[in-house]
């Protein structure tokens, strides 16, 4: 056991206590949200409510659970995001895949369009116009199309296929397996590791994604909750906040004078927010070794 110098352990100290200021400021504010839908309106408007709910209720998330808008854009949140994850990965590794073969004409060509499209963007009015010409417009299919290509994604997913021992593919096309029999039998069930890494990250994108949904959909039937969410933070009087919802949900509103935007907006933040990060235990024994992917190349 190697014994530390007092220098060491002054410099132990000081990272312990950066990291857990670090922890602190960054978990703090997702508590505070929760502790605020937690506790009255009416009781947190009078400040001072830090760490724990003063004036406990679940009114707010009465409110949240009674509106059919926000219920719908849930709906359409994890629609996007299950059928948007599981779309752009499978697209992008197939790809990848393609792109590690040698004999593919132009395959440098493909790679420097690609890594073009990485530092140069349409921008927004010509992706726009190409939207709208593609009949995408107040279309579920917005929120997957565009996205169903990631470059970072692709070189990622090509970097880890060309990891893979060659041997496996020479064995498998001496027993007849073709391209896609290989990539479906044999690659795809050897890539848990970046499969798991890149839908978290693709999935975490797909979710938290609410400037677009304001661009390219009008109907508020299929809107998603995070574009919600935002109009709700952006209405700044009651009445206001009163009038976006539907009638149940408003009529169950005006009934509870504790409840503000303030409290009602975090509950609506808790509920968006929630559901993504239970996904992380799951992916957690794949995530330390996907990250790493790419990073390295012998």
């Amino acid at each position: 056991m190697v014994r530390l110098g007092f220098g060491d352990r002054v410099m132990q100290v000081i990272i312990y206590i950066f990291l857990a200021l670090l922890a602190f400021v960054t978990f703090y504010p997702f508590w505070n949200g929760l502790v605020i839908s937690l506790n009255s309106g009416s009781d947190t408007a009078l400040g001072g409510v830090t760490f724990w709910p003063r004036d406990f209720t679940l009114e707010n998330y009465e409110i949240v659970f009674q509106d059919k808008r926000l219920l719908n854009g849930f709906g359409i949140s994890v629609a996007r995001t299950v059928v948007g994850t599981i779309s752009s990965i499978l697209v992008t590794s197939i790809f990848a895949y393609g792109m590690t073969k040698r004999e593919l004409i132009g395959r440098k060509y493909y790679m420097v369009m690609c890594i073009i499209t990485m530092y140069f963007g349409g921008g927004l009015i010509p992706t726009f116009m190409l939207v709208r010409s593609l009949g995408l417009m107040d279309s579920f299919w917005v929120f997957i199309i565009p996205s169903l290509v990631s470059v970072w994604n692709m070189i990622i997913f090509r970097t880890f296929f060309q990891g893979l021992p060659n041997g496996l593919e020479e064995s498998a096309k001496i027993d007849g397996a073709g391209n896609w029999g290989i990539y479906f039998r044999i690659i795809l069930p050897l890539s848990g590791p970046v499969i798991a890494t890149l839908s978290l990250f693709t999935a975490v994108a797909h979710w938290n994604e609410w400037f677009l949904p304001s661009i390219y959909i009008t109907k508020e039937e299929l809107l998603p909750i995070q574009t919600i969410l935002r109009q709700i933070l952006n209405s700044n009087i009651m009445s206001e906040q009163m009038s976006q919802l539907d009638s149940s949900s408003a009529a169950a509103l005006s009934r509870m004078q504790s409840v503000t935007t303030k409290s009602l907006s975090m509950a609506t933040m808790i509920v968006a927010t929630l559901p993504i990060i239970m996904v992380y235990p799951f992916v957690q024994k794949h995530f330390v070794k996907g990250v790493l992917v790419g990073s390295l190349k012998e």
